[in-house]
């Protein structure tokens, strides 16, 4: 089954709509849908590695206007959901902790955790919720997306020929082990 699905993923990703899709899952990824656009980055950067860096550039412009919409999502529903519900538990003053440690350290939890494998729509709602400054929320995203894409294209464009090998030949390990970062990461998310 996995097998299947790694096909699956390289066919979609050496067709002609693939770029599209890229953007796609890039931007919903960081707004709302749980899957990382390195899933389909990867086997595209595989396939054509001449192209790379577009794929990169598609991912982290897709991403970071995907955190955008994460944003307005956070901050437009925090009156309208989060506040009332916060203000029924009396949770109102540990939330206005949380905002004002996102505030003064928004960048850096925005730098590190967009790193990470964790999902980013979470960082980008809570920005949105703790309503940090948009242009250092946006500068941020872009520091962050583009390095983690552009480092995994570089690499990728590099090293591809091997990679591809040892991901074909090792993918039960690989898929266990990006299972296990992705845990790994919420609970990072948690305790920090």
């Amino acid at each position: 089954m996995l097998r299947r699905l790694y096909d699956r993923i390289l066919t979609l990703a050496a067709s002609e709509r693939a770029e599209w899709w890229l953007a796609a899952i890039a931007f919903a990824e960081s707004s709302f849908f749980p899957i990382p656009p390195d899933t389909l980055l990867i086997p595209m950067a595989l396939a054509r590695p001449h192209r790379a860096w577009r794929y990169a550039a598609i991912c982290t412009v897709s991403s970071v206007v995907g955190g955008m919409f994460g944003y307005v999502l956070g901050a437009a529903l925090y009156e309208q959901v989060a506040r009332p519900l916060l203000d029924f538990y009396h949770y109102t003053a540990q939330f206005d902790v949380f905002r004002q440690r996102f505030v003064e350290n928004g960048v850096a939890i925005i730098l590190l955790k967009g790193l990470l494998p964790i999902p980013f729509k979470i960082i980008t709602i809570a920005a949105g919720v703790a309503q940090m400054s948009f242009p250092a929320f946006v500068g941020a995203c872009i520091a962050t997306r583009g390095g983690r894409f552009f480092l995994e294209a570089g690499l990728l464009r590099r090293f591809g020929e091997p990679v591809r090998v040892f991901i074909e030949k090792r993918l039960m390990l690989i898929t266990s082990l990006a299972a296990m970062a992705i845990v790994a990461g919420f609970a990072l998310l948690r305790y920090m």
